[in-house]
C-alpha cells in the first residue's frame, strides 16, 4: 500500500514534465518581432511619441491649435511640419476635436502617475501632406511621388485615414505592453488609457466603414479599397505577419469565420492585435527598418527604447 502514492507521485511528475516540454516547444517569434526587454518607465516613454503625434493631428487639423496651446508647459519641443486646418464636415471636426483634447487628459495622467516628468520632450513631427503622401507612393508602387498628391488635410474621407492610423499605433502597442506592466498605479493607468483609445479606433474605423463605398478624391478608388492597401502596406513595413487587416476580409478571416465585415480588426478569436516598438517604428518611418528614421517621425522617435535599438542597430 506504501508504494501507491509514490506511484502517483511519480505519475504526477511524468505529466508536469510533459506538460513543461510542450510548453517549451511552442515556437518563439524571430528575433525581430519579439517585445524589446524595457522597463515600464522606458515603455511609457516610447508610448508619448505616438501620442503625441495623435494630439498634434488631431487638434491642428481640428482647430488649428497644439498641445501647449491647451496645456502650456505640457511639452516641449519643435512644432509640427505641415500641420493646418483641415477641410472636415462638422461632425467629424467635433469628433476629432474631442478626441484630441481627451489625449491631453492622457498625457497628463501620465507624467502624474509615472516617474516621468513635464515638458514631456517632443519629437519632431512630419505631418505634411508630403509625409503623408511617401505612404501613398509605397502603397501605389509608384517609382515617383503619387500623382495626384495625397493630401490628408483635403477632405473628410482622406483624413480619417490618417487619423486611424495614429489611433492604431496607439491601439496596438498598449495591447503589447499590457501585459509587463509593473506598479498597480500604472497598470490601472495604461488600463483607463488602452479603453479608451479602443473606443476611438472603433469610433474612428466605424466612420471609414459609413464610407465605405465612396472615393477619395482626387482618386478614384474607394475608402473600402485604400483601408485594405494601407492595412497591407503597414504589415509589409512591420514584416511580423498579419496584424492589421481592411473592412472587408475573406469570411475565414472574418469573426467566426461567418463575416466579411471587419470595422475593429482582431485575430483568430478576435483579440486585439498587439505590436512591439520595433514594429510601429517600421512603420511610422515607412522604411521598414526601425534604425532609419523618416516619415512622420524624420528624426526618429525619443526615449530609451529607441536609443537602444538604434545603438544596437535592431532593424
Amino acid at each position: 500500500m506504501a508504494s501507491r502514492p509514490c506511484l502517483y507521485a511519480f505519475l504526477l511528475l511524468l505529466a508536469f514534465q510533459s506538460t513543461m516540454i510542450k510548453v517549451n516547444t511552442v515556437p518563439l517569434p524571430p528575433p525581430e518581432c519579439r517585445p524589446e526587454v524595457a522597463s515600464t518607465k522606458e515603455k511609457f516613454e516610447f508610448l508619448l511619441n505616438f501620442l503625441i503625434l495623435k494630439i498634434e493631428l488631431f487638434l491642428r487639423s481640428s482647430i488649428g491649435r497644439g498641445i501647449n496651446d491647451i496645456s502650456p508647459g505640457l511639452v516641449q519641443g519643435p512644432a509640427p511640419i505641415g500641420a493646418t486646418v483641415a477641410n472636415l464636415d462638422n461632425a467629424t471636426r467635433k469628433i476629432i476635436e474631442e478626441f484630441g483634447l481627451a489625449s491631453i487628459g492622457h498625457l497628463r495622467a501620465i507624467v502624474n502617475t509615472t516617474l516621468l516628468k513635464a515638458p514631456i520632450p517632443v519629437p519632431l513631427l512630419d505631418i505634411s501632406p508630403q509625409a503623408y503622401n511617401i505612404f501613398l507612393t509605397l502603397i501605389l508602387n509608384d517609382t515617383k511621388k503619387s500623382n495626384p498628391p495625397y493630401n490628408p488635410y483635403a477632405n473628410t474621407n482622406s483624413f480619417l485615414f490618417a487619423a486611424v492610423f495614429a489611433s492604431s499605433f496607439l491601439n496596438q502597442y498598449y495591447a503589447g505592453i499590457m501585459p509587463s506592466i509593473v506598479g498597480n498605479d500604472e497598470r490601472k493607468l495604461l488600463s483607463g488609457i488602452m479603453l479608451y483609445e479602443g473606443g476611438v479606433f472603433g469610433a474612428l474605423r466605424a466612420e471609414l466603414n459609413a464610407r465605405i463605398n465612396l472615393t477619395v478624391p482626387p482618386f478614384n478608388f474607394t475608402v473600402g479599397k485604400l483601408t485594405n492597401l494601407t492595412t497591407q502596406l503597414a504589415n509589409q513595413l512591420a514584416g511580423c505577419g498579419v496584424k492589421d487587416e481592411g473592412l472587408i476580409v475573406p469570411l475565414q478571416l472574418g469573426a467566426e469565420n461567418r463575416t466579411s465585415s471587419n470595422v475593429v480588426p482582431g485575430d483568430v478569436n478576435s483579440l486585439a492585435y498587439a505590436r512591439s516598438a520595433r514594429e510601429l517604428m517600421r512603420i511610422a518611418y515607412t522604411t521598414g527598418n526601425a534604425t532609419r528614421p523618416g516619415g512622420l517621425f524624420p528624426r526618429g522617435l525619443n526615449g530609451a527604447i529607441p536609443r537602444r535599438i538604434q545603438t544596437l542597430k535592431l532593424s
